[in-house]
């Protein structure tokens, strides 16, 4: 790195935590920093943060990473991705008038009970492209202005995070369209707030930001924040977007017939589409649509599991917190099939096609000579199986047999034998790209958009030396065996879900 070249930062204020990183224009990582998000779980389905506790933990991080930097000033811009769906209603002196309440929050069930028999299902999918579910940015606003009415009264804002955090260090309010796609309140054909759903449900328009393409430039680094963060005061803040879909824009999977499948928290599978679809069928399937725009406007379909690496930290609480290694260990000596046991990892809502506002996981098959390697080969094994479901459900309403490639990103890559059995239960060999954070990447390369370092999207991925290794399907299954799994898997799922819903019922 030569002591002239722009560094770019980029931020993803995720589930869990709160990280920044510095790059070169060529992706290498010079700086990186992480806090726990600073979350308040109230209840098995409901969580919390406070705006200004979060804004907190963001400046602690900036100040950590910049402070690895030998020369801060070369840091040139920042832009940050965040989780969808939460956000911060704003009043009149720009303070934060509610917590934000958590992406995953279903407190919200009775609000899309109100909203589905206002405007119906078939008709939300339509202008909005998602599968309606309670976790979206409209069911949260709906619930505050009912729960909430005084502060919802005063609000003059309403800001998704990252666009809370980006605001915080500009000073200029604006999101992208893929935040704004998990919204549930933008007209996705046409890219613009959906006013027919703001007048349905009493949404004022007013309280939305502008819509900007990812990469736009919000803004300089405000005087204050320079000095709270160590960010320079020409540093510029770029407009960034949805944690998975900077993923995607990092790891080149912006392609028609690419499956990009982001393994954080949550996973995400998602596939490029020439234009939004309007078969009703793919939202009561449970799959969304959305768009990101950097260079021009690209559709997509997304399918996601909400508690992928979120089953795997549920299931080493249980166990005082044993290491991840002991556990891959313990479940790579246990036999393909994990002794007969199932796992379904619906900890926290359904997913696609097994859309559940209410989903429960399960272990099936228990016997008292089940050992813990088993169950947790089980663990993985539903979250690779789960994962086949999505892409066999996506294939059929993208009509197509297969994607020709497979890019898997995130954390959860570090787990060999689950990449392993996630390739097994898709047929299909898996590049797993190997960078560090493939989002705060993301998110940097949109910063460097916005600060004029590339010239366009492809000037900045042409940089980046992805290094990337193959993960191939294990040879002991046989086709048969991996379709019999899967059968096995569905037949459990709706065996159990109204079982599921009597159990919540009391």
């Amino acid at each position: 790195m030569s002591a002239d070249e722009p560094l770019l930062c980029g931020i993803d204020a995720g589930t869990s935590q709160v990280r920044a990183l510095v790059f070169t224009t060529e992706g290498t990582v010079v700086a990186s920093a992480a806090e726990p998000t600073p979350i308040r779980i109230l209840g098995p389905d409901s969580a919390e943060l406070d705006a200004e506790g979060l804004w907190q933990v963001v400046l602690a991080v900036l100040r950590r990473v910049t402070a690895q930097v030998p020369d801060p000033k070369a840091i040139r811009s920042v832009a940050v991705a965040s989780v969808g769906e939460a956000g911060v209603l704003l009043g009149e002196d720009d303070l934060p008038l509610t917590p934000i309440i958590a992406w995953y929050d279903t407190r919200t069930t009775g609000e899309l009970d109100r909203l589905l028999s206002t405007i119906g299902f078939e008709r939300l999918h339509r202008i909005t492209g998602l599968c309606a579910d309670p976790t979206f940015s409209l069911l949260k606003l709906m619930w505050l202005k009912r729960e909430a009415p005084a502060a919802f009264s005063a609000a003059r804002h309403w800001l998704n995070v990252g666009d809370f955090i980006a605001w915080r260090l500009s000073g200029e309010r604006a999101t992208d369209y893929s935040l704004a796609s998990r919204t549930l309140m933008l007209d996705l054909e046409q890219r613009s707030w959906a006013t027919a759903v703001l007048e349905a449900t009493g949404i004022p328009s007013a309280l939305l930001p502008p819509l900007l393409a990812s990469g736009t430039a919000l803004g300089h680094v405000r005087p204050e924040m320079a000095d709270a963060t160590g960010l320079p005061a020409d540093c510029m803040v770029g407009v960034g977007g949805h944690d998975h879909v900077c993923g995607l824009i990092a790891a080149g999977a912006d392609r028609p017939g690419v499956l990009l499948d982001s393994l954080g928290t949550a996973e995400a599978l998602s596939l490029i589409s020439e234009a939004p679809l309007v078969d009703p069928a793919l939202g009561w399937d449970g799959f969304n649509q959305g768009v990101i725009e950097v260079d021009r406007p690209l559709y997509y379909v997304f399918g996601g599991l909400p508690t992928a690496a979120a089953s795997v930290e549920w299931f080493r609480a249980l166990f005082a917190g044993v290491d991840h290694a002991t556990l891959i260990a313990e479940a790579d000596a246990a036999p393909a099939g994990s002794e007969g046991v199932l796992f379904l990892p619906h900890l926290r809502l359904g997913s696609p096609p097994f859309p559940d506002p209410i989903g429960r996981g399960a272990f099936v098959g228990l016997s008292a000579a089940t050992s813990r390697g088993a169950m947790f080969r089980a663990l993985l094994e539903g979250i690779a199986l789960d994962g086949a479901n999505i892409l066999k459900t996506m294939q059929k309403h993208l009509g197509i047999v297969a994607p020709e490639q497979v890019l898997a990103i995130g954390g959860s890559t570090r787990n060999q034998l689950l990449m392993q059995l996630k390739a097994t239960a898709y047929g299909t060999p898996i590049a797993v790209l190997d960078l560090p954070d493939t989002t705060c990447l993301g998110a940097a390369l949109l910063g460097g958009l916005a600060a004029g370092a590339f010239t366009s999207l492809a000037d900045a991925r042409s940089r980046l030396a992805v290094p990337q290794h193959l993960v191939l399907p294990d040879p002991g299954w046989s086709v048969d065996h991996r379709v019999h799994r899967q059968l096995l898997y569905a037949a459990a799922y709706s065996a159990l879900r109204p079982l599921h819903a009597r159990l919540l019922d009391g």
